[in-house]
């Protein structure tokens, strides 16, 4: 009788904490603009008074420019809509994203620990995918207008298939503050280093091969 009791409450305090357990706590008012001059360091920012609230709190040009694709040696440029040039996102648990990808340029496989993602194709072809935790991939070629959805905390990626021209692509994300780990980055140019040993037998490579791969990552 006394585990049958345990066992329930476990199984109550599950049911509670997933109901909890949510991207983003939801606003309790209409809106929370970001105060972002506040000193006080909150998890995500402290709301103006909203009686200062203003139109240009909820709009931003800030996607409308093209990133530069040659700033990494993968060829991508990710632009965030960010507390600072769009205040007015401030608790609405959502962040768009522009996806600039040069010509055979790639967004390398990556992940992100708290939002999922809609990504719509507005110019080139891109070829998108992610792999489940049972490691099943699923891609798609996506063409202008096609959209695909990336699940909360997968490894994806988007490749543009386009030899000579750039790609486009808008992101939506379900968080504030998705986050953003690339899977090569983290394995082998982390601070500080993952002890070679580990890499070693976890990738099945040799010393030179790790060192070679952290150079290539600028690590």
């Amino acid at each position: 009788m006394k585990m049958c009791r345990l066992f329930l409450q476990l199984c109550l305090g599950l049911t509670l904490l997933s109901g909890l357990a949510k991207p983003d706590i939801d606003p309790l008012q209409d809106y929370c603009i970001a105060d972002t001059k506040s000193p006080f360091y909150l998890n995500g920012a402290p709301c103006l008074n909203p009686t200062l609230a203003h139109s240009s709190h909820f709009t931003t040009s800030a996607l409308a420019k093209a990133g530069d694709t040659k700033a990494n040696q993968f060829g991508f440029s990710v632009t965030l809509t960010t507390l600072a040039n769009l205040p007015g996102i401030n608790t609405m648990g959502l962040t768009m994203a522009r996806v600039d990808i040069a010509a055979d340029g790639l967004v390398p496989p990556h992940s992100h620990p708290r939002a999922s993602e809609v990504t719509i194709c507005l110019q080139g072809v891109i070829l998108v995918g992610f792999v489940d935790t049972s490691n099943r991939l699923f891609t798609q070629k996506l063409e202008p207008g096609d959209s695909f959805v990336f699940p909360r905390g997968l490894i994806h990626f988007l490749y543009n298939m386009e030899p000579k021209k750039p790609a486009l692509a808008i992101s939506g994300l379900s968080s504030q503050n998705p986050g953003t780990q690339i899977a090569s980055r983290a394995a082998f140019v982390s601070n500080p280093p993952i002890p070679e040993v580990v890499l070693e037998k976890a990738f099945q490579i040799s010393h030179q091969d790790v060192a070679k791969i952290r150079k290539n990552l600028g690590g």
